[in-house]
């Protein structure tokens, strides 16, 4: 078996011409798509991926040179394209998977068809004139959490990134994948997806893409999903009823609906 395949732990499903390869977030793995991809099993070929340091991948290769920038990621998700020999990829991205999905585009576009961005962000941090959602010292702040107390980091962080406390199964289900990934690896991930920028990239994509944006999202707040949508061509906008960062598992129906409508 290619070794890709098992690094990223690979799974392939479903039936179709079309293929979706689900990008799971940060903190996140593959298991966070289960409540939404039934959905999609009869009509597309379903991909899913850990990334290095996730999940069940393949933590003895990675590495802080590799992973210390978006860029290691990105080169994940173009491996296992060239693994699968994958063309016309439409690729679910959530958080932060949304943009390594768009830098993947760039740097292949003709081997995407169309990007579906779940809870986007181009950037964490606030900026002159531009709303991220957190101050530097905000991250700073969390990253010093996750080192000092790890589990008192995912208790704290779960229920506000889930924004559903009527459903506190899932947010126990948030925390449980917080804190069962290595806390080293997870820093590390937190830092380059916090303080990551990608302003300066939408104009290079051409990929049409769809962002879908929460609500009620404390993580990325309405502003950044709007300019995430001025700056990027050939997006689609939609503002979700769905709270919190994680509509694919809190609102499984209303996220399936806009990703349908939109791949009509």
């Amino acid at each position: 078996m290619n070794e890709v395949l098992i690094r990223n732990n690979v799974k392939v499903m479903g039936s179709g011409e079309r293929t979706l390869l689900f990008a799971h977030g940060f903190g996140c793995d593959q298991n966070m798509w289960r409540y939404i991809t039934p959905a999609f099993e009869q009509d597309y070929r379903i991909v899913l991926f850990d990334y290095v340091g996730s999940g069940n991948s393949d933590q003895s290769v990675y590495t802080s040179e590799r992973y210390s920038s978006l860029d290691g990621y990105v080169q994940d998700v173009l491996d296992v394209i060239e693994a699968l020999k994958l063309q016309d990829v439409v690729c679910i991205g959530h958080s932060v998977s949304s943009m390594i999905g768009m830098l993947a585009s760039i740097r292949r576009p003709e081997r995407f068809d169309r990007l579906v961005m779940i809870g986007p962000s181009a950037r964490y941090l606030n900026d002159d004139g531009y709303v991220g959602g957190f101050d530097k010292s905000d991250v700073l702040e969390l990253l010093a959490m996750m080192e000092m107390n790890f589990a008192g980091w995912a208790s704290f962080l779960a229920p506000i990134a889930m924004n559903n406390p009527e459903l506190p199964k899932l947010t126990k289900e948030l925390e449980r994948s917080f804190i069962q990934a290595d806390p080293a690896i997870t820093r590390e991930f937190a830092e380059v997806t916090f303080f990551s920028d990608c302003r300066h990239e939408l104009s290079r994509a051409t990929v049409p893409a769809l962002i879908m944006q929460c609500s009620d999202d404390s993580i990325v707040p309405i502003a950044a999903g709007e300019y995430l949508h001025q700056h990027l061509n050939n997006s689609t906008f939609r503002l979700m009823e769905a709270k919190g960062h994680y509509p694919h598992i809190s609102h499984p129906e209303e996220t399936v609906a806009w990703i349908q409508e939109y791949l009509r």
